[in-house]
C-alpha cells in the first residue's frame, strides 16, 4: 500500500491540499544527497528543511506565494562553512534563517512547473545561488543561476548536469537510474 503525505499552501487565497511525492520523488530525493556527497568537503545537504521567512519586512506574495513562514525545499545545500549552528546538542533548529547556496526541487506529479518556480524566484529573492528543477518523468534537471537564466540536461543527451555557479557535476545516469526502485 502506498501512503502519500498531504501538503497544504494557500494560492490566490483559496487554500489548496496538494498530495506530494511518488515512488520516483522519493527515490531521487533520496540519491541526491548521497551523490552530493562528494562535494563533503565543501557542502553540507540537508533534505526538506524548513527555512524561516516570517521577518516582518519578507513579503513573498509579490512572486505569487501565500506562505507566511517557512519555504522548504526537497533538498538545499548550504557551504560547509555556513552550516545552520546550534549551541545544545540536545536542542534542534525547526527553522533555520541562513539561506542556502543551492536548492534542489524535484517536481512530484500533482505539483505544477509553474508553483515551483515561482518558489525560485522567491529564492533567488531571499540570496540563494543557484536552483535547479527536476522533472523525474522528463528525465531532465534545469539548473537555474537566476530567475531567468538555465542550463538544462537530460539523460538523452547528456552525461552529467553542471552546475557553473557552485562548480558542481553530477552523473545524470546515477540521478535518474531506472529499473527496479
Amino acid at each position: 500500500m502506498i501512503i502519500r503525505s498531504q501538503t497544504m499552501f494557500e494560492v490566490e487565497s483559496e487554500e489548496v491540499s496538494l498530495e506530494m511525492g511518488s515512488l520516483r520523488h522519493s527515490f531521487i530525493q533520496a540519491r541526491m544527497p548521497m551523490l552530493l556527497f562528494a562535494y563533503e568537503e565543501r557542502f553540507t545537504t540537508f533534505v526538506e528543511l524548513s527555512l524561516d521567512v516570517s521577518q516582518d519586512d519578507l513579503d513573498l506574495s509579490q512572486f505569487g506565494l501565500k506562505i507566511n513562514e517557512e519555504l522548504k525545499p526537497d533538498v538545499c545545500l548550504y557551504e560547509s562553512a555556513s552550516v545552520p549552528a546550534y549551541t545544545e546538542p540536545l536542542d534542534d533548529l525547526i527553522k533555520v534563517k541562513q539561506v542556502p547556496h543551492l536548492v534542489i526541487e524535484i517536481l512530484s506529479p500533482t505539483q505544477s512547473i509553474d508553483h515551483l518556480l515561482k518558489k525560485f524566484k522567491a529564492y533567488f529573492y531571499l540570496g540563494v545561488q543557484s536552483c535547479w528543477l527536476i522533472v523525474p518523468t522528463l528525465e531532465s534537471i534545469s539548473v537555474y543561476s537566476e530567475p531567468k537564466k538555465r542550463q538544462s540536461f537530460n539523460l538523452e543527451r547528456d552525461n552529467e548536469v553542471i552546475d557553473e555557479v557552485l562548480d558542481i557535476r553530477l552523473p545524470l545516469q546515477k540521478i535518474f537510474r531506472t529499473g527496479t526502485i
